[in-house]
């Protein structure tokens, strides 16, 4: 299709693509036959969403690796390649002059959306007006997500409302960037005008899955607001230095209560538009006689790996294998011979305090939970059965959590249900053929077994494993690749909560019910009850800081691994404590119990205030004059 698509170049310049603001469109000539008719004009729109990011790669995703939650092994193959990028951006070694991660090239894919929409009102042949209005609207919404990926990461950012002419002047091409509220009222105009003529929802998946419904455009809006509600936009007096050559300032320091309310409003409308299509949380309807525990550790896997599932609302058709197999654990001895992947992606040890106690609140505040002995080795009593193997040695904190603990995380002692095993421990089935015992010492079966495939950090991702992937050998081996989830509903929820608690001066009934709702499918009690009767401050869900803190939680241990970590951080402006730990992880290296346990540190990680935006490359600043930096770079 690209043969339709002009080459994006700037007018008279000689700089390469990713390195200037790509606003003019070249050969236009060859626009006209990309817009004749129905068929060369849906091939134009699949080249609009050809730019949609690819949010399921570690590597090329910033969002993924940029925070706490994974390591990269910097011994490995890919770790001390490519992949090992992330690693030193968190090592604070990003510089302008040679970004880790340039994203500047999203201006393409903008004035590629500006062409279709400036284009297609004119196409007359056998495109009926409905279909050109939903694609139209389509285009919108895609414009908004390219331009909202862009603030998200740089902040302020130039927003492209239009493409200029071929004939413009150079000058006219070295744009300012707009001021960052501007930004996000532009945004939701463009969402505002798409939302009336987008579908309620996909009926028939194998042709239209991937595009964009009202759901999707609303929850966009939604996302977009809600952070530009957050404290590193609303009311951050440090951005307050910020303007462009000619004064105009791009941030407003001032605190403003009403874009909460804004924000609560869309979130609510995205909602709305959810449940009206029929989104409801996944429930896992394979395997009747697994046990209800298993049903629910899956439950909270499976609703980020099972392809179109209900509780999916925008998922990226892109799915690469790549990602799942830098994270997929060995389930033989003989496997680390001959295994088509190799491991050298992990969770951090960090991420073992992101889950609730299995009384529902931080393992820190549960009055029932032995924090002060977490890092003990302990033998597995017979109530965690269904998540570990009884009288193994294990660490204490990989038990008594809540089941997303053990829907994303794999550890020495867990059990993992699938890669072909999928009976449960108590439907009498053979031992090889109910699930897994991992092994994870050095020389067992998911340890250490040489220089390649191995966990380093001794803890494995389970929410990226499908749990229909198997490796049974060299010859038979399969791996599913689910569909990338970039929105679903139990964030909607979560976003929900967090607007309207922040638009209110003390939490409501309406601020638990959706926080609950996201507690209740992952198989904890409500908000209110589980403070009350198991945390060491009861009073918290009654205040609106105290609220704060637990939707905050509640939204880290529900979205794991999904890379929205990262976002958060910086828009809650709290990145500056977690990212300046060092990276933990277990002492892999030892093939006994008390040793392989001991918490290790792996690596350092420096976040510096500059570190809230990524640095626009110098390179862009000398083409583009009246470009200026972000803070501190």
């Amino acid at each position: 299709m690209k043969k339709y698509i002009a080459i994006i170049l700037v007018a008279l310049s000689t700089f390469g693509c990713d390195d200037y603001l790509d606003v003019i469109p070249d050969n236009v000539a060859t626009l006209d036959h990309a817009f004749k008719d129905k068929t060369t004009t849906l091939r134009y729109l699949a080249t609009c969403y050809s730019y949609l990011p690819l949010f399921n790669s570690i590597k090329e995703n910033p969002a993924h690796i940029g925070s706490d939650e994974f390591y990269i092994d910097p011994n490995s193959f890919y770790g001390s390649e490519y992949s090992y990028r992330g690693i030193s951006m968190r090592k604070g070694l990003q510089s302008a002059d040679n970004p880790y991660f340039d994203m500047w090239g999203f201006y393409k894919a903008i004035r590629v959306c500006n062409t279709f929409l400036e284009r297609v009102p004119a196409v007359t042949a056998d495109l009926e007006e409905q279909e050109k209005l939903q694609w139209l609207a389509e285009v919108k919404v895609l414009k908004a997500l390219y331009h909202f990926r862009l603030m998200r990461l740089y902040g302020a950012v130039p927003v492209i409302k239009e493409n200029l002419q071929v004939d413009v002047d150079i000058e006219e091409t070295r744009i300012d960037r707009t001021p960052f509220d501007e930004g996000v009222s532009y945004l939701v105009s463009l969402l505002d005008e798409a939302i009336p003529d987008l579908p309620a929802e996909i009926i028939n998946i194998s042709a239209d899955a991937g595009h964009i419904t009202k759901v999707v455009a609303a929850t966009l809006k939604a996302d977009i607001l809600v952070t530009a509600a957050s404290p590193l936009f609303n009311g951050n007096a440090d951005l307050s230095v910020i303007s462009n050559n000619d004064g105009t300032k791009l941030y407003n320091p001032e605190y403003d209560v009403n874009k909460w309310i804004i924000a609560a409003e869309a979130s609510k409308q995205a909602l709305d538009f959810a449940l009206a299509a029929g989104h409801t949380f996944f429930e896992l309807k394979e395997y009747p006689n697994i046990s209800d525990e298993t049903r629910l550790v899956l439950n909270r896997k499976q609703c980020y790996m099972e392809r179109w599932n209900s509780e999916i609302i925008f998922s990226s058709l892109e799915s690469s294998s790549f990602s799942v197999q830098s994270l997929t654990p060995y389930f033989s001895q003989e496997q680390h011979k001959w295994a088509p992947y190799n491991t050298h992606i992990s969770p951090t040890f960090a991420t073992t305090e992101f889950f609730y106690s299995n009384n529902g609140v931080p393992i820190d505040e549960d009055i029932n939970y032995p924090y002060a002995d977490r890092l003990k080795v302990v033998n597995v009593p017979e109530s965690e059965k269904y998540y570990a193997l009884p009288n193994y040695e294990a660490m204490q904190i990989h038990l008594m959590r809540e089941p997303r603990y053990y829907s994303n995380l794999g550890f020495d002692g867990c059990r993992w249900f699938g890669n072909g095993r999928f009976k449960d421990i108590d439907s009498g089935a053979k031992e090889d053929e109910i699930s897994y015992v991992f092994r994870m010492k050095e020389g067992e079966e998911q340890g250490k077994n040489g220089s390649l495939r191995f966990s380093p950090t001794g803890i494995y991702c389970r929410k990226w494993v499908h749990i229909n992937s198997v490796y049974k050998s060299k010859e038979s081996s399969v791996t599913e690749a689910g569909t990338y989830a970039v929105y679903r509903l139990a964030e909607l929820y979560l976003l929900y909560a967090e607007a309207l608690n922040e638009s209110l001066d003390a939490p409501t009934q309406e601020v638990y019910d959706a926080i609950d709702a996201v507690r209740q499918a992952a198989g904890l009690k409500g908000v209110v009850e589980s403070w009350e009767t198991y945390s060491k401050f009861p009073d918290k869900v009654t205040s609106k800081d105290g609220m704060r803190d637990i939707i905050r939680h509640e939204r880290t241990a529900e979205l794991a691994f999904e890379g929205k970590r990262y976002n958060d951080l910086r828009r809650w402006k709290t990145a500056s404590e977690p990212m300046n730990q060092p990276i933990k992880g277990l002492n892999i290296g030892e093939s006994d119990t008390q040793s392989f346990n001991q918490v290790i540190t792996l690596g350092e990680q420096l976040f510096y205030g500059r570190d809230y935006f990524l640095p626009i490359s110098t390179y862009n600043l000398r083409v583009n004059k009246n470009l200026v930096q972000n803070p501190l770079w």
